[in-house]
Protein backbone atom coordinates (compact mmCIF):
# COMPACT_ATOMS: atom_id res chain seq x y z
CA UNK A 1 0.00 0.00 0.00
CA UNK A 2 0.89 3.82 -0.47
CA UNK A 3 1.03 6.09 2.60
CA UNK A 4 1.18 9.50 2.33
CA UNK A 5 1.52 12.07 4.98
CA UNK A 6 0.97 15.95 4.20
CA UNK A 7 2.61 19.12 5.98
CA UNK A 8 3.68 22.59 5.67
CA UNK A 9 0.33 24.38 6.18
CA UNK A 10 -0.43 27.59 8.45
CA UNK A 11 -1.60 30.74 8.63
CA UNK A 12 -0.67 33.39 6.20
CA UNK A 13 -1.34 37.00 4.66
CA UNK A 14 -2.80 37.69 1.33
CA UNK A 15 0.08 37.58 -0.96
CA UNK A 16 2.39 35.23 0.96
CA UNK A 17 3.67 32.16 0.50
CA UNK A 18 3.71 28.13 1.47
CA UNK A 19 5.51 25.11 0.18
CA UNK A 20 3.15 21.97 1.31
CA UNK A 21 4.95 18.68 1.15
CA UNK A 22 3.86 14.83 0.51
CA UNK A 23 5.96 12.37 1.81
CA UNK A 24 5.18 8.77 0.06
CA UNK A 25 5.98 5.55 1.72
CA UNK A 26 5.46 2.08 0.41
CA UNK A 27 5.17 0.48 -2.75
CA UNK A 28 5.27 4.07 -4.99
CA UNK A 29 6.64 2.43 -7.87
CA UNK A 30 4.69 2.40 -10.88
CA UNK A 31 2.45 4.87 -9.77
CA UNK A 32 1.18 7.33 -12.52
CA UNK A 33 0.80 10.58 -10.70
CA UNK A 34 0.10 11.67 -7.95
CA UNK A 35 -2.49 14.78 -7.01
CA UNK A 36 -2.84 17.90 -4.66
CA UNK A 37 -6.40 18.55 -3.70
CA UNK A 38 -8.26 21.14 -1.57
CA UNK A 39 -11.17 20.69 0.05
CA UNK A 40 -13.04 24.54 1.63
CA UNK A 41 -15.92 24.77 4.21
CA UNK A 42 -19.22 23.74 2.27
CA UNK A 43 -17.27 22.82 -0.78
CA UNK A 44 -16.57 19.65 -2.57
CA UNK A 45 -12.87 18.60 -2.56
CA UNK A 46 -10.98 20.04 -5.58
CA UNK A 47 -7.39 18.85 -7.83
CA UNK A 48 -5.61 21.69 -7.69
CA UNK A 49 -2.32 20.37 -8.84
CA UNK A 50 -1.26 16.76 -10.55
CA UNK A 51 1.90 15.63 -11.47
CA UNK A 52 3.05 12.58 -13.19
CA UNK A 53 6.20 10.03 -12.99
CA UNK A 54 7.15 11.54 -15.92
CA UNK A 55 7.37 15.02 -14.94
CA UNK A 56 3.95 16.23 -16.56
CA UNK A 57 1.90 18.62 -14.44
CA UNK A 58 -1.72 20.00 -15.07
CA UNK A 59 -3.00 22.73 -12.58
CA UNK A 60 -6.71 24.21 -11.63
CA UNK A 61 -7.13 27.37 -13.58
CA UNK A 62 -7.58 29.32 -9.89
CA UNK A 63 -4.22 28.34 -9.21
CA UNK A 64 -2.28 28.57 -12.40
CA UNK A 65 0.70 30.71 -12.35
CA UNK A 66 1.15 30.95 -8.69
CA UNK A 67 1.18 27.11 -7.25
CA UNK A 68 4.02 25.03 -8.87
CA UNK A 69 3.87 21.31 -8.52
CA UNK A 70 7.06 19.36 -8.22
CA UNK A 71 8.89 16.47 -6.88
CA UNK A 72 12.17 14.61 -5.71
CA UNK A 73 12.22 11.38 -5.81
CA UNK A 74 15.25 10.55 -3.88
CA UNK A 75 13.27 11.45 -1.07
CA UNK A 76 9.97 10.43 -1.81
CA UNK A 77 8.12 13.02 -1.65
CA UNK A 78 5.71 16.02 -3.85
CA UNK A 79 5.13 19.62 -2.82
CA UNK A 80 3.14 22.15 -3.60
CA UNK A 81 4.93 25.83 -3.60
CA UNK A 82 1.95 28.34 -3.93
CA UNK A 83 2.62 31.82 -4.12
CA UNK A 84 0.46 35.21 -4.14
CA UNK A 85 -1.93 33.47 -1.61
CA UNK A 86 -5.45 34.43 -1.38
CA UNK A 87 -8.31 34.01 0.82
CA UNK A 88 -10.06 31.92 -1.47
CA UNK A 89 -7.42 29.31 -0.93
CA UNK A 90 -8.02 28.69 2.43
CA UNK A 91 -9.11 24.93 2.63
CA UNK A 92 -7.86 21.89 3.71
CA UNK A 93 -5.55 20.29 1.46
CA UNK A 94 -4.74 17.12 0.38
CA UNK A 95 -2.73 14.36 -1.41
CA UNK A 96 -3.12 11.42 -3.02
CA UNK A 97 -2.27 9.07 -5.96
CA UNK A 98 -4.09 8.92 -9.50
CA UNK A 99 -6.40 7.14 -10.92
CA UNK A 100 -7.27 5.37 -8.05
CA UNK A 101 -6.93 6.78 -4.65
CA UNK A 102 -5.71 5.37 -1.66
CA UNK A 103 -7.19 5.93 2.13
CA UNK A 104 -7.24 9.53 2.58
CA UNK A 105 -4.99 11.77 5.22
CA UNK A 106 -5.46 14.16 7.77
CA UNK A 107 -4.24 17.15 5.42
CA UNK A 108 -3.01 20.04 6.12
CA UNK A 109 -4.54 23.49 6.99
CA UNK A 110 -4.13 26.30 4.83
CA UNK A 111 -5.46 29.72 6.04
CA UNK A 112 -5.10 32.77 4.14
CA UNK A 113 -5.83 35.75 5.86
CA UNK A 114 -5.27 39.59 7.10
Amino acid sequence: QVQLVESGGGLVQPGGSLRLSCAASGNIFGINAVGWYRQAPGKQRELVAAITTGGSTNYAASVKGRFTISRDDAKGTVYLQMNSLKPEDTAVYYCNVLPIHVYWGQGTQVTVSS
